[in-house]
């Protein structure tokens, strides 16, 4: 008779990895505040690879409307500016010869919705990510059945696995709420 932990443990891993995703993916929407997180995103050439910002400079929020961009070369700074210019995060760079400044512009009621819809597709794309992992878990039991499995470990391991697929669940929702809020406040 084979063992149910082993699929529990997978799809639960499998859940979890969903959930740190878009706990990921949130922190790059940009909510009307300083974040340093929106600029993970953006990479400059730096001795002959492109790394993140992080990797070359120190980035810091001196107040909610500012991030301030340090770079650890001077050399460094053009490029940095550039690379922000480049991206999608919608901020221009103001530089003063030494740091790179990013003002925070204030977001419209239109700009909060649309953010507050794509963070709901986040985590609606989230949320089938998940039950995909119950849904592989279930086939996975029933597969196991068919060689052997008694029926009632069959019947509980289903009702595990749906206590997990629900606690994600709540997760994700508990995170887009928090997001939305973020978003939603002027």
């Amino acid at each position: 008779m084979q063992d149910i932990k082993p699929i529990l443990t997978s799809a639960e891993d499998s859940m979890e990895a969903t959930v740190l995703f878009l706990d990921e993916a949130l922190a790059h929407i940009r909510a009307g505040k300083a974040n340093p997180r929106i600029l993970d995103g953006v990479k400059v050439e730096y001795y002959g690879s492109n790394v993140p910002i992080a990797n070359v400079a120190s980035i810091t929020t001196p107040d909610a409307k500012t991030i301030t961009i340090q770079p650890w070369e001077k050399g460094l700074i053009s490029i940095i500016e550039k690379a922000i210019l480049n991206s999608d995060i919608g901020i221009t760079p103001m530089n003063n010869g030494e740091t790179i400044r990013l003002g925070i512009p204030p977001l419209t009621e239109d700009r909060r919705r649309q953010l507050a819809k794509q963070s709901k597709a986040e985590c609606e794309d989230a949320k089938i990510s998940i039950r995909n992992a119950r849904r592989d878990a279930i086939e996975h039991f029933k597969k196991l059945m068919k060689e052997g499995l008694p029926e009632d470990v069959e019947k509980d391991a289903e009702v595990s696995i749906q206590k997990i697929h629900d606690k994600f669940i709540k997760r994700i929702e508990d995170l887009y709420v928090a997001k939305e809020k973020e978003i939603m406040t002027v």
